[in-house]
């Protein structure tokens, strides 16, 4: 007989309490031993160390709890944990394909934010079943009845069959593994509770998975996993069919056959474990062993009647930068791997994983990356820092195609007495007000439309200006005729001008002229930036020199030199703060920033040149 399974996705804006809400399920299925570790943890599946430190998910990843039911005993649901942040959209479109039904989970202060969008928009054109959780009720901001309205108008507005319209509405408070089917009042909150009723809903309203099993074989290759003894992994859902060991497949897509393999290991999940098993029939999510070549996107299908599913569609990335092997005098001395054909084998593998970007190796060992954003672009970046990769990077460039480029809408809460910071900033960087309020809390609402070009580095500014207190939210608009750029008020930068050890006496002169960004001690090379001037021109200095020891003795012989600490940025922050004529260092131990052209010799003579080429195409275009 075969198993019940029902096969669910958790879709969420970023933050609203996605894997909170499966630790709760993962501990009250009894997925652990009571001694276990996991029993103590939170965010159980955000096991990256990337997520923990940022506290939001990253990569989707695959779990499954087993429920008790009355009619058919026990019933196994596969849960896919999918990441909230608009930038790793590409992995909540990846995985979606591999579920019956979504669990959409709405803060119950925020309400629906602009990924809530998003990932509904997703989840209702891939047909899944609906089911509303609005969840943290109990905060004391919380508005759970104003937040449901706001998201029947967000399903109004997305829905575009009417059975849409109709979907079940379960309260929640993950963070305490407790979930109602009608609101209860504050003192229902407090006594003790567990998520029954959501266990309860998504059995009743989940289609079963388990169907079609005397059909021919297909399953799409959604995810790839590794294995330290197997290698690659093809990660997916049985549509139809089944599968068993040494079974042979074919792997098919609408455009072609691509050789058939034998398989040669079956896994299923079971909480965070894989479970080895000898067959599996259409409804489980899988992961299969003994495939020597295949893409995400291609079917396992069987070699008797090959018939492809459709292939997996991903919204175009409109980031770019480039990456390289690392030329500055410092290069080697930091990473284990610091070669462009290193670099590059590292970049055939991301895409071989992460659907959302695009790799080309442009020649002489670089590489443009393409992504969705500034963190979807920072996040790769760190991570190839932390596998101990050497390189330098460009400044992040919008991709513009026939005189259009991508647009935002962005969401801004800031408290009342910030209005006018915001309101400048983004007047600055020419975006449209399209609606301002207030929420009769302290706090004043905008929404803008901008090009993405000018919002590069708005968010590191406005949680300076705003210390920290705004809380910025974009969604993608599309694309849409050139705009103007923003004014550049960057000021010029320090950039050192000759090699050695930065001292104290060099710096509190540089520091008369701007922020250092180097403490006493560090090494420097020729070109290296190690500071922000208060001028729109660069200045180059040395800050290795020493003062200059005489027999004379000067009145202030004995002041004590006081530096103010240097400033040191993040990565995010060292990109969005280069310019087009920088870049960015990253080794596994620093982050420099520094000119491409490290002598000023250099640096005078590309200025020539580009200002003679700019001569020149003006004299062509007024002929």
């Amino acid at each position: 007989m075969d198993m019940d399974i029902r096969d669910i996705a958790i879709i969420a804006h970023v933050d609203h309490g996605k894997t909170t809400l499966v630790d709760g399920m993962l501990k009250q299925t009894h997925t652990f031993r009571d001694n276990q570790a996991e029993m103590q943890q939170t965010t159980i599946l955000d096991s990256n160390d990337l997520e923990r430190e940022r506290g939001i998910t990253i990569l989707a990843k695959n779990t499954a709890v087993f429920y008790p039911s009355t009619s058919s005993g026990q019933v196994k649901i596969n849960i896919v944990d999918t990441p909230g942040h608009a930038d790793f959209g590409g992995e909540v479109e990846r995985v979606l394909n591999m579920a019956d039904a979504a669990l959409l989970i709405v803060d119950a202060a925020e309400g629906p934010l602009p990924q809530t969008k998003f990932v509904l928009q997703k989840a209702l054109l891939s047909g899944l079943k609906i089911i509303l959780v609005i969840n943290k009720i109990d905060k004391k901001d919380a508005r759970p009845l104003e937040v449901l309205q706001e998201t029947e108008e967000l399903f109004l507005k997305l829905a575009t069959k009417d059975k849409h319209l109709d979907f079940p509405v379960v309260y929640a408070v993950g963070r305490e593994g407790k979930a109602w089917k009608n609101l209860p009042d504050q003192e229902e909150i407090e006594k003790p509770a567990d998520l029954s009723p959501l266990f309860e809903t998504i059995l009743e309203f989940t289609p079963k998975a388990v169907v079609d099993t005397d059909k021919p074989t297909q399953m799409l290759i959604s995810t790839i996993d590794y294995d330290n003894h197997l290698g690659k992994l093809a990660v997916g859902r049985v549509r139809q069919g089944s599968l068993k060991m040494g079974q042979r497949v074919i792997m098919s897509t609408p455009t072609g056959n691509f050789g058939s393999f034998n398989i040669a290991k079956m896994y299923v999940n079971s909480g965070i474990t894989r479970l080895a098993v000898n067959e599996v029939s259409s409804g489980e999510i899988v992961s299969i062993a003994g495939i020597d070549e295949f893409k995400i996107g291609q079917t396992v299908t069987d070699p008797g009647n090959p018939a492809p599913l459709a292939e997996i569609i991903i919204e175009e990335p409109t980031l770019k930068l480039t990456i390289g092997a690392n030329t500055s005098p410092m290069a080697g001395r930091e990473g284990k791997f610091v070669t462009s054909r290193q670099i590059g084998n590292r970049l055939d593998k991301e895409a071989e994983i992460n659907l959302g970007m695009h790799f080309t190796n442009t020649g002489s060992g670089i590489y443009e990356v393409i992504g969705r954003g500034e963190l979807h672009l920072a996040i790769l970046l760190e991570t190839l820092r932390r596998e101990g990769y050497e390189m330098q990077v460009s400044k992040p460039q919008v991709i513009v195609k026939d005189k259009t480029e991508p647009f935002e809408e962005v969401y801004i809460e800031v408290p009342d007495g910030y209005v006018g910071v915001i309101t400048s900033e983004m007047g600055r960087r020419r975006g449209e007000m399209l609606d301002m309020g207030t929420d009769h809390r302290g706090n004043t609402l905008f929404t803008y439309l901008i090009s993405q070009r000018n919002m590069i580095g708005v968010r590191n500014s406005l949680l300076t200006q705003t210390k920290g207190t705004v809380v910025l939210n974009s969604s993608f608009m599309g694309y849409k005729p050139l705009g103007p750029i923003s004014d550049n008020t960057r000021p010029g930068v320090l950039v050192a001008l000759d090699a050695g050890s930065t001292l104290s006496y060099s710096l509190e002169n540089a520091q008369q002229r701007g922020l250092t960004f180097v403490e006493p001690g560090e090494e420097v090379y020729a070109g290296m930036i190690v500071g922000i001037g208060t001028r729109d021109k660069d200045i180059e200095l040395n800050v290795c020199k020493g003062k200059h020891l005489t027999n004379t003795r000067a009145a202030s012989a004995d002041i004590k030199t006081v530096l103010t600490p240097a400033t040191k940025m993040s990565l995010e922050q060292a990109l969005d703060f280069i310019a087009d004529d920088e870049l960015l260092e990253l080794t596994p131990v620093s982050i420099r920033m520094r000119k491409k052209c490290l002598t000023k010799l250099d640096r005078v003579r590309k200025e020539r040149k580009e200002r003679s080429e700019s001569t020149e195409d003006y004299k062509r275009n007024d002929a």
